[in-house]
């Protein structure tokens, strides 16, 4: 789907320009003629980056969603029609941002539901947006779910926020770490042995450890870095298989440090869908079905997807989620009494909150124990080579 802008003239001979959606040129001057328009000019809107369907949402895209979604839900609150919101919320943006909100405009424009329009769209609106949107749409309270929906969004994306921000600096000094110990291994440690060879004299064990990975990586660095390199890109090509991305959320469950931290991290988000969706009137089950597409993890999403399915076939919730093996005993009682008592969606949220309270303490205890540890490591490897070239000057000067 493409944005184009056109320039054409209507019935009372007045010039009007504006944007139309369509897949062609020609479809979009069928669509135009319809409207009673005749077309003077077409063209790509934004023909730079006119393609916006090529790159999934990043950063950037996420904050600017979250801001719309928060735009449109108060546009709406004050009686503004959809139509002229998404309109005033798209001239606020630029290239591919803005062509989406475009197309979700002439959608609506032509009789198209607002989740029909995202719909279209499912690299930038995820199946959570949909439905909300749907439901508000339905029970004619969008902008109420919109405004929760944002909601929901900006706290998800604070939490990714404050743990990426926590493990940016053991990142650094890490990369820091590699690169001086290459830099120490190819150009330092050759020039400070250089002497003690020509020297003729016996090296103690250090100096020949040290010498020869030095000389390893003088003689076939070239070798390593490409064979790490394709290293890497093949677990990067295998992680994106089916296969290889179950394979690697399942260790990243089982990991010791970062295992609790990825678990209360996805279940934290899982019940705060939950919670928003059965807020929003949709049963449990379909909440379920859709916290389940919104989840990334597969092997949490085969788990969440598994109890719908036996709960819906009549089987007991608390039974069916501690038979996952998934589901940590406080989530599992959640559930159980939460669905006894009718307060599930209460009790989500403040499990979801305590969940969001631990990743952040976690995140920033790892953070703070890697530091050090990675410092620490570093010093013992530059300690490490000192000892290795100083011991032979002192033996060679019965210093010892």
């Amino acid at each position: 789907m493409t944005v184009y802008a056109y320039r054409a003239q209507d019935r009372q001979c007045a010039n009007v320009r504006g944007t139309i959606a369509a897949d062609t040129p020609r479809q979009a001057r069928d669509l135009l003629r319809q409207r009673g328009l005749a077309v003077d000019d077409i063209h790509v809107c934004n023909e730079k980056k006119s393609t916006w369907e090529l790159s999934l949402p990043g950063r950037s895209h996420a904050a600017k969603l979250v801001t719309a979604i928060r735009e449109l839900a108060t546009l709406l609150s004050v009686g503004i029609p959809l139509v002229e919101a998404l309109d005033t919320i798209s001239k606020q943006y630029t290239r591919g941002f803005q062509n989406s909100l475009l197309v979700i405009k002439d959608r609506v424009t032509a009789g198209a539901n607002l989740a029909e329009a995202m719909a279209e769209q499912p690299n930038i609106y995820d199946p959570l947006c949909l439905h909300m949107v749907e439901v508000g749409e339905s029970a004619g309270n969008l902008d109420e779910v919109l405004e929760r929906l944002a909601e929901f969004k900006e706290q998800s994306l604070h939490l990714k926020d404050r743990v990426l921000t926590a493990l940016l600096y053991p990142a650094i000094v890490l990369t820091a770490s590699i690169g001086v110990s290459i830099f120490l291994m190819t150009v330092v440690v050759p020039m400070l042995l250089t002497n003690l060879i020509e020297a003729g004299k016996a090296l103690p064990w250090p100096t020949r450890v040290l010498k020869g990975m030095s000389d390893l990586l003088l003689g076939h660095g070239w070798w390593l870095g490409m064979v790490a390199l394709l290293l890497v890109v093949g677990i990067a090509v295998a992680v994106r298989t089916t296969r290889g991305r179950r394979a690697w959320h399942r260790l990243l469950l089982r990991l010791p440090l970062f295992g609790p931290l990825a678990q209360k991290q996805t279940l934290g988000r899982t019940a705060t869908i939950v919670a928003t969706l059965l807020r929003s009137g949709i049963v449990l089950l379909r909440a379920m079905d859709i916290a389940a597409r919104s989840t990334n993890n597969i092997i949490v999403r085969e788990a969440i997807e598994q109890v719908s399915t036996e709960v819906g076939a009549g089987q007991d919730m608390g039974q069916v989620l501690e038979r996952t093996g998934i589901f940590p005993p406080l989530f599992v009682q959640i559930f159980t009494v939460g669905q006894q008592t009718g307060r599930l969606e209460e009790m989500l949220e403040r499990l979801a909150k305590d969940y969001d309270r631990q990743v952040n303490t976690m995140s920033t205890r790892l953070a703070a124990a890697l530091e050090p540890v990675l410092i620490l490591t570093l010093a013992v490897f530059v300690g490490f080579i000192l000892f290795a070239t100083v011991l032979p000057i002192l033996e060679a000067g019965n210093v010892l």
